[in-house]
């Protein structure tokens, strides 16, 4: 035994095979991690691009609020008497441009109290609404914000 011992431990052979099945373990573990991080990568540019499409959206949801004439929420309105003047914001309006195809937004539009936060009866709008914007990618909430409008 001891002769076969002192053999092995004083031959070479069966060294190259170990050393390159530990290089290709090697490579493998790095192959795995970096495939890993290109995932997360992925995904987290796939969450990031959502988001910034959501935030679009109710960006220019809210400038369509913002230049549309006040109207107290709840009642109906008339067409404006000048073709200059801009409607009042249509809560129920959908339309989106086709390169937000997947999205949808609903906003809604709350009168509150001027000294408070808490809802008000309905028909007792005091000149500031609060503005919900929520957009839905198929179905899927991804943002909800909120804005005032104000009565000038």
């Amino acid at each position: 035994m001891g002769r076969l011992v002192r053999y092995l431990r004083d031959s070479s052979k069966g060294q190259s095979l170990i050393e390159a099945l530990v290089a290709v373990a090697v490579l493998g573990l790095v192959g795995v991690a970096f495939l890993s991080g290109l995932s997360t990568t992925y995904t987290a540019v796939a969450v990031q691009d959502r988001r910034t499409s959501a935030e679009s959206l109710a960006r220019s949801e809210f400038e369509y609020v913002k230049d549309s004439v006040y109207w107290p929420l709840g009642f109906s309105y008339e067409i404006p008497a000048t073709p200059d003047d801009p409607p009042p914001w249509d809560p129920d309006r959908t339309t989106l441009e086709s390169h937000y195809e997947h999205y949808s937004i609903q906003v809604t539009g709350q009168p509150i109290h001027p000294n408070g936060h808490f809802p008000l009866a309905a028909g007792l709008d005091q000149g500031i609404q609060e503005i919900t914007v929520e957009v839905y990618l198929q179905g899927d909430l991804v943002l909800t914000t909120r804005t005032y409008k104000v009565h000038r």
